[in-house]
């Protein structure tokens, strides 16, 4: 009898479990436009904010730039549920060629989506 008892609770516990929806990332937005800047001040900054909109902790295991002109500093600590966090976006036009670009940031996480990537663009405008 407490064999059945026990291992009737451990179902119910196990599906309890299993009913929760994993951690989900929610960004306010994907895509950041900075606009005309200046190659005399070519760092531009931006920070992505994100919600975990799921049930479960929110980790980010990594957070990759698609160039070496842009890097990224986000939120290390678990991201409860209902919680936002950061991800701030550095690039640095120093030494390229001014006009028009577009970089992405590929952002993987334990969620229910591994993967999700955002996006910074603007134009550069030649020092005169």
């Amino acid at each position: 009898m407490k064999k059945l008892i026990l291992f009737t609770m451990m179902l119910i516990c196990g599906m309890t479990a299993m009913a929760q929806k994993p951690a989900e990332i929610k960004f306010d937005t994907l895509t950041h436009d900075f606009g005309k800047f200046s190659e005399k001040d070519p760092v531009v900054t931006y920070t992505f904010n994100f919600t975990n909109v799921g049930e479960q902790n929110l980790v980010i295991h990594q957070s990759m730039p698609s160039c070496g002109c842009t890097v990224t500093e986000y939120t290390k600590d678990p991201v409860k549920p209902g919680e936002k966090g950061q991800i701030k976006v550095t690039y640095n036009g120093t030494g390229k060629f001014p006009g028009h670009f577009k970089k992405s940031i590929t952002v993987r996480t334990n969620g229910k989506v591994e993967m999700t990537r955002i996006y910074i663009e603007g134009d550069m405008e030649e020092a005169k």
